[in-house]
This record gives structure tokens, sequence and C-alpha cells, in this order.
């Protein structure tokens, strides 16, 4: 049996994540990331290969939280699961806010020093897709189709107009009281006008 890591990874992806905010992408250097983490240097580099490796894994753990919270929305109504879904953002917002708030400020391009990493974009593309097949699954069964105006109006209403409200409020001690119904409200209005 292997014996317990010392730092454990999350506490490294935490201090990496918190120099992001603080300071900006270039802050979270290996040598500042150590630092903060109480990570030696070696440990960083064994475990996440380089500086752009750590930084992704926080980007992409950030991801991982987000949507696994957004794809456990269930039901048979589709629209109660789409204000499920745009509600999800909202808990998560809540809940995960330094999360929340990498997603929002920073893109994945931005986080690295290195060119476009193919992986990295395969990983992402596999990340998302069950959310994207999600949202194609909610407009054949509120629509019947799958068209491009049928996909653009459940997207509006699960990511665009949940990112928009996040966004508003990252930096809230709290979202206001009234956000949730608001939302959830607004979801069934835009995917109940849109046209059948």
């Amino acid at each position: 049996m292997a014996p317990p890591r010392k730092h454990e990874t999350d506490a490294i992806l935490d201090a990496a994540r918190g120099l992001v905010l603080a300071e900006g992408p270039r802050a979270a250097s290996v040598a500042a990331i150590a630092k903060a983490s109480g990570a030696p240097v070696g440990t960083l580099y064994h475990r996440f290969g380089n500086r752009d490796g750590v930084v992704t894994a926080v980007w992409l753990r950030a991801l991982e939280r987000f949507q696994a919270r957004a794809i456990a929305a269930s039901g048979s109504d589709p629209v109660e699961v789409a204000v499920q879904m745009a509600l999800a953002a909202l808990d998560f917002a809540q809940d995960c806010n330094e999360d929340a708030r990498l997603l929002l400020a920073i893109r994945p391009g931005d986080l690295r020093d290195a060119e476009p990493d193919p992986e990295f974009a395969a990983t992402l593309a596999a990340m998302n897709a069950p959310l994207v097949e999600r949202v194609a699954e909610l407009a054949h069964k509120l629509f019947g189709r799958g068209d491009a105006r049928s996909l653009d109006a459940v997207t509006r209403a699960v990511v665009d107009l949940p990112y928009a409200v996040v966004r508003r409020h990252a930096h809230d001690d709290a979202m206001p009281p009234w956000v949730r119904a608001d939302v959830a409200a607004s979801v069934r209005a835009l995917l109940t006008a849109h046209p059948r």
C-alpha cells in the first residue's frame, strides 16, 4: 500500500487558484504555488509536470464541479429540468464562489504559458460533450427538433441567462434572495415563448 500523500492535491490546487484570482494567471508560478501551498517544488513537477499542468488542473477541476451540478438536473418535465440546470449555476456560484469566479474571469488559453495543447482541447471537448448533449436532448423534448434556433433557445435559458446573473453577483457576499425565483421564472418564460 502506498503511503498517504503529505501534500493533498486539492490544497495545492486551492493555493494556485488563490494566486490566479488575487494576482492573475502569471502570478501562479511553480515557486509561488509551492510557497502558497507548502508543497515542495519537486512535488508540483512530479504531480503536474509543469506550471501549465497545475493551472490547467485548477481550471478543469472548477469546470468539473460546475458541470456535475448542471448534469445532475433531472425530471420528467423538460422545462423544469432546464430550470434546475439554470439554478445549478447559481448554486455553484454560491457554494463554490472561487471556482465560479475562476471560470468567469479566466479563459483556459489565458492560464497557460505554452502554445495551445491539443490534449487539453480534447479533454475540454470531452468534458463539455455531456452538457452539449443535454441541451440537444432538452431541445428535442421541448420543441420536437434540434435545429439551430431551438438549440439556441435552450442554451440561452440554461447557459447564457444564469451566466449573466452569476457574473453580476460573483463578488457579492450572497445572491439576493429573489434571484433564484426570478431566474426560474425567466427560464420558463424563455422556453414557453419559443415557437414550437
